[in-house]
């Protein structure tokens, strides 16, 4: 298995890149977050790989951080995800906020993204809650009864007729302990 490299970026497009190692080309299929952190990139960059495998197909994944290479092998281990859900999924949101969702049950976090419907949200945070489970999950987040303020909010905030992104960017940075009203009001201060 292929479980790095470190080269130069010949070209790029919205997928992933291309990776020059020593005269080879590599095409790397990458997360749109980890696109951007080598958006800049003109230096030699080291990359996380996971090669997928089938019958017809040999496919490179590239990750700048071994978290979301992580994440990503276990996003494929639910039933019905593959890579490409998986990479759309890590290009939604990364690792910290997806394993917050899971500790929340934050269904409707994973039907934000593209191709995901509610079945495939559902089996996710079910599938997911004692994989990511742990000491980093603690501390990726406010426990269930803290973060059912933040979600009321959301959902407040959905129902008033924002559509999902809009409402998560409003409540970003919002006290967790804070009371719904005082998130809802907090947020629409911020849209307007």
């Amino acid at each position: 298995m292929i479980a790095s490299l470190r080269g130069h970026i010949q070209s790029r497009d919205a997928d992933g890149v291309v990776l020059d190692v020593g005269g080879v080309g590599y095409r790397l299929n990458m997360s749109g977050r980890s696109l951007s952190f080598m958006e800049d990139a003109t230096d030699e960059v080291f990359v996380h790989t996971y090669l997928h495998v089938r019958e017809d197909v040999l496919c490179l994944f590239g990750f700048v951080e071994a978290e979301e290479r992580q994440f990503f092998e276990i996003l494929k281990g639910v039933a019905g995800v593959g890579p490409k859900v998986a990479i759309a999924i890590l290009s939604a949101y990364g690792p910290d906020d997806l394993r917050r969702a899971v500790i929340n049950k934050d269904v409707a976090l994973f039907q934000s993204i593209p191709g995901i419907g509610r079945k495939t949200a559902e089996r996710l945070v079910l599938e997911l809650k004692d994989k990511v489970g742990g000491p980093a999950a603690a501390a990726a987040g406010p426990p269930t009864s803290q973060a059912g303020g933040y979600l009321l909010a959301r959902e407040a905030l959905i129902s008033l007729g924002y559509n999902f992104a809009e409402a998560e960017a409003a409540l970003a940075g919002a006290e967790p302990e804070a009371e719904v009203e005082e998130l809802v009001r907090g947020a629409l201060k911020k849209m307007k």
